[in-house]
């Protein structure tokens, strides 16, 4: 029976490393028509074809930008957006924190989306008000780097532990439109409130 054992530890081990060895990377980089799988923060030597060796690495980028069909936006490269087609006319895409930071952007096809803010905010926080929650909220706006103002409403919902704070802003044209919507806690704001702020600094809105 020990030797059994020993001979499946062996044989266990041995499929563990074959395993190991063939993880796939996430990235291949190729350099003079040479492909090499490397994964980023990695350095690789690679042999081009007249014999030289080089080493390369793959660094991330800390930020990156996202596109949407009418807007874009930077975002740190390490979260990745959520895309959901909500109707035919509509697409949301959500930018989400671990501790409940939100960053939504509603693309519309076929409407302009700018007198739904109040019906919105009304979605975003009905649970903490029926729960107690005490609601303040005003109109606001916000312009972009490129003069386009978005309008809507800012509001923050209170409760005996928390304090959170909305926005729910528009932008729209003839039968099309964008809707912003962001949220964050009082206690991540030293922490979130940047990703909060690049994103208006660096949205754009194409049409």
């Amino acid at each position: 029976m020990g030797m059994k054992l020993v001979s499946f530890l062996l044989s266990a081990a041995c499929c563990l490393s074959a395993a190991h060895a063939d993880t796939l990377k996430a990235y291949r980089l190729t350099v003079d028509g040479v492909a090499t799988d490397i994964d980023a923060g990695e350095s690789a030597e690679i042999t081009l074809p007249d014999g030289r060796k080089v080493t390369a690495r793959l660094e991330r980028n800390e930020f990156a930008t996202y596109a949407g069909e009418r807007f874009s936006f930077v975002h740190p490269s390490t979260m990745a957006v959520t895309k959901t087609q909500l109707t035919d006319g509509i697409v949301q895409h959500l930018l989400a924190t671990a501790v409940g930071t939100v960053v939504v952007v509603q693309d519309y096809a076929a409407v302009n989306p700018v007198s739904l803010d109040q019906l919105m905010m009304q979605e975003m926080t009905k649970e903490t008000v029926q729960a107690g929650g005490e609601l303040t909220q005003q109109k606001t706006s916000r312009t972009l780097a490129d003069g386009k103002e978005l309008i809507g409403l800012k509001a923050t919902v209170k409760t005996r532990t928390e304090s959170v704070d909305y926005e729910v802003l528009g932008y729209g044209g003839t039968d099309q439109g964008v809707m912003v919507i962001t949220r964050i806690d009082a206690d991540n704001a030293g922490t979130d409130q940047p990703l909060i702020d690049r994103f208006w600094q660096s949205l754009t809105i194409d049409f």
